[in-house]
């Protein structure tokens, strides 16, 4: 007979055997290791510890290094699952117990191939389509081919087609129509983006087309929807969270006052829009993202008068994350993206292909995309819990903080006379353009990483080589640009093998590694790093400190850039005589790695003519060296 289990003491407190801690007492003892570290001054006292480990996002909301009870919104402004302001989830249950649409993008020239794909898709977890037509996809007239074998009322369609929106929408209604019980059953959504299309194009706007295909929708197929408010053109365009949000909401609420003085009533109107947002590889952020994107679209349904209105949401990992180079990163950044959206609560979800910055996606890399959910709903249960981040002191104060700066910004954009008026008038332009320029100083300076492109680049890749895509939507002056994070680390590396295949060779940079391994490894580590990023190899020198044995190696190495790497101890006394022998040795330019500081006067002396070092300018760096070794590009 198994003995029942003890039962624990009913007013046994949490960690009782623990003494109580206080953030005073915290601050002391963070205080005190940030000292040591040379964080902060001798003198700081523990105030200041929590500025000191704090960073800002874009928007300016800063992340601190301890969050407690005291950081948590009002309940008021969380609610509950299924409820006003429907911050927790739109529906009571979450997305429990089936989990989140898995939402796959196809749109291949070909029909026939994108037939034969959607199916592989629906037979293999995805339960919705995703489908691009028209230029840039699939070819209109294809529709009742590519769908033949779908059963509408079972897997949504939404649909893609930019300037040919209207001829798509035409053509799927009729496909609807041919089947007999569908339009009462179908699911999904026309796609209609005027604001969207004329920002990412420069197409003329049609504001009323959104009105035509509602009255289409609730006409033939009130399961239809006919509007997505797109906002991942201001993502791409280098926007911050609350950019997105704040344009979205702005879209959205352009769309409803062309809706409802169409005549239809606000119910209606509210019913034919799905927003459609970047997830990004933050996850927190990501979570924090979707559950805001709720709260203030409720906060704009509630002035409305219509207290029921849940934002149906559709999320996409974000494309501007995606690399070209040692492109399998991107499986992991997809992942996390997938995460963030499942546990924020997104109620459909798109994971990108990892080689679709590169071109048309093959099998492999789509079965692996929709497999991403698979894997997080089915092996690692992320859906079982309704809002599983919700709770978490730090989620919950960073959806509240990015509900706020959306909010500012939507504000902001009405002030202007909407979003119309704000696109036209250069308010969007310059305020994306402004984050854009901060996000490229921080690529630059390497305080964004992009692992396998500005950190730990891999020069022995071997290409990934796909098909292009189709040409994109048509115009040739859109009004906001479109970007990746990677595009200026991957532009040196194309300029670099441009000219490995010009010259038979890659560009070099001779790494000076001076003195004992356990001495120079952690500086000649991070150089090599840094230059590998823009395609240059890094030859190293040995452990000698001899200039003429180091100049020897130097030449040797057909280089005609090197780098000194070593400790300060060394430097202090063999760094100007080993400079001096490189110099003489033939080297056209000189870096050391290390920052300045001190040494700077004497390290010019010498003839360094930079420093590579935590927070330096890489991409400035490499666009030196490209320059002193005729790197084109």
């Amino acid at each position: 007979m198994t003995a029942a289990p003890p039962e624990p003491p009913e007013h046994l407190p949490f960690a009782a055997l623990f003494p109580e801690a206080d953030r005073g007492q915290w601050r002391e003892l963070v205080a005190a290791a940030l000292r040591k570290s040379g964080r902060i001054g001798p003198d700081d006292g523990a105030d200041v510890v929590e500025a000191a480990l704090t960073t800002l996002t874009y928007d300016g909301i800063g992340l601190h290094p301890l969050y407690t009870a005291d950081d948590a919104p009002a309940v008021d402004a969380v609610g509950r699952p299924g409820q006003y302001p429907f911050v927790r989830g739109r529906r009571p249950i979450g997305s429990a117990p089936t989990g989140w649409d898995v939402r796959q993008r196809q749109g291949d020239p070909d029909p026939e191939v994108t037939r034969e794909a959607v199916m592989s898709d629906l037979e293999n977890g995805v339960t919705s389509l995703w489908l691009t037509l028209g230029r840039g996809g699939t070819p209109l007239g294809s529709l009742s081919r590519v769908l033949s074998d779908v059963h509408l009322d079972l897997a949504p369609v939404v649909l893609e087609a930019g300037p040919d929106t209207e001829a798509a929408a035409e053509e799927f209604l009729a496909v609807v129509a041919g089947r007999d019980g569908a339009a009462e059953a179908v699911r999904g959504n026309l796609g209609a983006d005027p604001i969207g299309l004329r920002a990412r194009t420069g197409a003329e706007l049609d504001l009323a087309l959104i009105s035509r295909l509602a009255r289409r929708c609730l006409a033939e197929a009130p399961g239809l929807r006919a509007v997505t408010v797109d906002a991942r053109v201001h993502h791409d365009a280098g926007g911050s969270d609350a950019d997105e949000l704040g344009a979205s909401l702005a879209t959205g609420l352009a769309y409803l006052r062309e809706l409802t003085g169409a005549g239809l009533d606000l119910e209606q109107a509210f019913g034919q829009l799905e927003f459609r947002y970047a997830a990004g590889a933050d996850q927190f952020l990501t979570i924090a993202k979707f559950r805001a994107a709720r709260r203030i679209w409720a906060r704009v349904g509630q002035v409305c008068g219509v207290e029921g209105a849940g934002q149906v949401q559709h999320a996409v990992t974000s494309s501007a994350m995606m690399t070209r180079r040692d492109p399998w990163v991107n499986l992991l950044r997809c992942t996390l993206a997938c995460f963030g959206a499942g546990v924020g609560g997104a109620d459909s979800v798109t994971v990108l292909p990892f080689d679709d910055a590169i071109g048309r996606p093959d099998g492999f890399a789509r079965r692996i995309a929709r497999n991403t959910s698979s894997l997080l709903m089915m092996e690692s249960h992320v859906a079982r819990v309704i809002d599983p981040a919700g709770g978490s002191w730090y989620v919950e104060r960073l959806t509240d903080e990015l509900a706020a700066a959306a909010w500012d910004w939507f504000t902001e954009i009405e002030a202007a006379g909407g979003m119309v008026a704000a696109l036209e008038g250069g308010l969007v332009q310059q305020r994306l353009a402004a984050t854009w320029a901060e996000r490229r100083d921080h690529l630059a300076h390497r305080q964004d990483a992009l692992t396998g492109v500005s950190e730990f680049p891999n020069l022995d890749e071997t290409p990934v080589v796909r098909a292009p895509h189709p040409e994109a939507e048509a115009g040739d002056s859109p009004l906001l640009p479109r970007h990746r994070y990677a595009e200026e680390y991957e532009a040196r590396r194309d300029a670099a093998d441009a000219y490995a295949r010009r010259t038979g060779a890659r560009p070099l940079v001779f790494l000076a590694t001076l003195g004992p391994v356990a001495v120079h490894t952690a500086r000649a580590s991070f150089a090599a790093n840094l230059f590998q990023a823009g395609g240059l190899a890094t030859p190293t020198g040995g452990t000698t400190v001899d200039p003429a044995e180091i100049a020897a190696a130097f030449r040797a190495s057909g280089a005609r850039v090197a780098c000194l790497a070593s400790s300060d101890r060394i430097y202090a006394e063999h760094a100007a005589p080993v400079a001096r022998a490189l110099k003489a040795a033939g080297a056209e330019q000189l870096w050391l790695a290390g920052s300045p500081g001190e040494r700077a006067g004497s390290d010019a002396a010498a003839g360094i003519d930079g420093h590579v070092f935590v927070g330096a300018n890489a991409l400035a760096v490499l666009r030196s060296v490209h320059a002193a070794l005729g790197v084109e590009g």
